[in-house]
């Protein structure tokens, strides 16, 4: 099970006149490694390197020269130097360090081969006296799979194409929103879409949820550099699943007695595993919008179903008319934020949303979006457009004169006046198509 998106992106990178080694980052069991191995079918020549086995990573060990590793590496693997469509796929590069800044040799000296690197506790290294390839490598982000990657994996293709048809038809609405409410339920991870899709059978899930769960748990002792900080990290992984999708406070997280640096030092490490997001807001109502690090995060984690099986919330979900209904409209903005982060493959450009937070008169709204060169407030509700009172505050203060607004009815348009006499349109669109608000924009 792949994020077929990504192969897209992989085959731009390919194709680059000033390509550089390519540094997949992402959470254990996102696909990394299933995703390399498909993209390299569309190589002449494919070598894997794994740095967890002693023969692959003998050579980045005691290697004194460039030349003298790429040609051992070609020929302990038995392939031709000469094939210049080669990919090389470095995985659990975390386990040799030094193989790290060897990738800047590769992009200066050996431009030819396309080299790609990854590692389940690669994020383990980027707090440490490690020297990394500044300018010599790029990036790129795999998350869990997003709802059209989902469809396809479950056989939906015609709802898939109906999805993304553009306007959509109101005839597909029941049954998309029917498929989205199952996917919000199951979520994104590779693993168990792959179970769902074989079996169609829910209950079987929750083995490969516990199994996720436990492994992350398992690598605490990877991440934390003391015994201490181990057992505040168990702490707070277990503690973001209850919390996600709430703005949170660091000092006493999940009822616990650790102070503000303590944890906030722990979920910061758990966010550069990829595990959570912690999403700071702006107070900004124009572009550019600075995030304000001194006010309360919300906290994102990194599958929707695994809250949903941590919280115990799954029957909930099973059934409903209206996600917003559930789990005080939580869930529903967590899948949305999922959703929005499964279609980006930049670190650096992460979920935002708006606050204002004044004695007479505070407001938060659940995102702000980027589509087309611009940026535009949205709303997740599932009440009338005249309950958007924290959207009209914004909107009466903003330069901008449209909106978005998620929710479980079909595809509309309103124009709408704000308290303060300020018109803007409301595009309406249904959960289902967070990801497709590109369409729809102006």
């Amino acid at each position: 099970m792949i994020k077929r998106s990504i192969i897209q992106d992989l085959r731009v990178w390919k194709a680059s006149t000033n390509r550089k080694p390519l540094v997949l980052r992402g959470a254990r069991q996102v696909g990394k490694t299933t995703t390399v191995n498909i993209f390299a079918q569309e190589f002449k020549q494919y070598i894997y390197l794994n740095l967890e086995r002693k023969e692959d990573a003998e050579p980045f060990e005691k290697f004194r020269t460039i030349d003298e590793l790429i040609n051992g590496i070609f020929f302990l693997k038995n392939k031709s130097i000469s094939i210049e469509d080669t990919l090389i796929f470095i995985d659990e590069i975390q386990e040799v360090p030094i193989a790290l800044n060897v990738l800047r040799y590769f992009f200066e000296d050996y431009p030819q081969f396309s080299v790609i690197a990854a590692g389940s506790l690669l994020e383990t290294l980027f707090n440490k006296d490690v020297s990394f390839p500044v300018g010599r490598v790029e990036f790129m982000v795999l998350r869990p799979l997003s709802f059209d990657e989902f469809l396809l994996a479950v056989g939906e293709d015609m709802a898939y194409e109906q999805k993304n048809t553009f306007p959509i038809n109101e005839f597909a609405h029941n049954k998309l929103l029917e498929l989205f409410h199952l996917y919000t339920l199951i979520g994104g991870m590779p693993e168990v879409v792959s179970k769902y899709s074989q079996t169609k059978d829910l209950f079987s899930l929750n083995k490969v949820y516990e199994s996720l769960i436990l492994s992350y748990l398992d690598d605490v002792e990877k991440y934390a550099s003391n015994s201490k900080q181990a057992l505040i990290m168990r702490h707070a992984i277990r503690s973001c699943f209850t919390e996600a999708g709430k703005r949170i406070k660091f000092q006493g997280f999940g009822n616990s007695t650790y102070s503000s640096r303590e944890m906030g030092e722990c979920l910061r490490i758990i966010e550069k595993a990829m595990l959570i997001n912690l999403v700071f807001p702006t107070t900004q109502v124009n572009y550019p919008y600075a995030i304000d690090i001194k006010k309360s995060p919300r906290l994102q984690v990194l599958d929707t179903g695994m809250l949903n099986y941590f919280t115990g919330i799954q029957k909930q979900i099973f059934g409903t008319d209206d996600l917003n209904n559930i789990y005080q409209g939580i869930i529903t903005e967590h899948i949305v934020g999922q959703e929005l982060l499964a279609n980006n493959y930049s670190y650096l450009n992460g979920l935002k949303f708006w606050v204002r937070e004044k004695k007479d008169s505070t407001a938060e709204l659940d995102f702000l979006v980027e589509c087309n060169g611009d940026v535009y407030p949205l709303e997740i509700k599932s009440g009338a457009t005249g309950s958007l009172r924290s959207l009209h505050q914004f909107m009466e203060v903003s330069s901008n004169d449209i909106a978005f607004r998620l929710c479980a009815s079909p595809y509309s348009v309103d124009n709408i006046t704000t308290p303060k006499k300020k018109q803007f349109k409301l595009i309406n669109l249904p959960y289902y198509l967070a990801a497709n608000l590109k369409n729809y924009c102006p």
